[in-house]
């Protein structure tokens, strides 16, 4: 399905997602079209068109900001694992020089960046194996699910979760060795205790 591309649109669309994943809006708040509107100066067609694509996400449901539960959570991460265990495969067998030396950096930031930088950095080891899979299909099924990934990786990074770095470590060289099947069994003890972790926490 394309994305409407309006300016009108866009600013809508992040703005509703930005204070969605800032907390403003928190979860079980009720979205009203044409306060939306009123507030962004915009009509309320690209106003519904955001709030559909910010359902297809995980953010909205039912014109309410989502409060995931337990099995919500669950549910996503098991998704994830698969995906990205699977990743974690293929990139040990794809991955270039230039690509592992990019992953290394991001290593290298989570432990010497602000919060902020970490986040960025966090982001960016799982797209690079995600996009190290050369699967386009796979590709777009993570990226539908960033905004809600946003959150939870918001969890694991602002309360310090202890190993983070380290088990992005023990991926990595997993992955720079071409040991496909550690990089895999790796990726998805990573997730579980991501899981683990954010389920204690919310």
């Amino acid at each position: 399905m394309s994305k409407p591309s309006s300016s009108a649109y866009v600013l809508a669309y992040e703005t509703i997602r930005d204070r969605i994943l800032n907390g403003e809006l928190e979860g079980g708040t009720k979205l009203t079209e044409e306060r939306l509107a009123e507030e962004l100066g915009v009509s309320r067609t690209p106003i519904r068109e955001s709030i559909r694509r910010l359902e297809q996400e995980g953010l909205i449901k039912k014109k309410r900001v989502v409060k995931p539960t337990e099995s919500d959570l669950r549910h996503m991460f098991q998704v994830r694992m698969i995906l990205e265990g699977h990743a974690a495969r293929t990139a040990a067998a794809y991955m270039t020089d230039d690509e592992l030396t990019a992953l290394a950096e991001c290593i290298h930031i989570g432990r010497t960046g602000t919060i902020e930088e970490i986040m960025k950095a966090n982001k960016q080891f799982h797209d690079l194996i995600v996009q190290a899979s050369r699967n386009p299909v796979m590709i777009d099924i993570i990226d539908q699910m960033q905004s809600i990934i946003y959150l939870f990786r918001k969890t694991v990074v602002y309360h310090k979760r202890t190993g983070l770095i380290d088990e992005h470590e023990e991926i990595y060289e997993a992955i720079k060795g071409r040991d496909a099947e550690k990089a895999e069994l790796l990726m998805k003890k990573h997730l579980q205790a991501d899981l683990d972790f954010s389920v204690h926490v919310l």
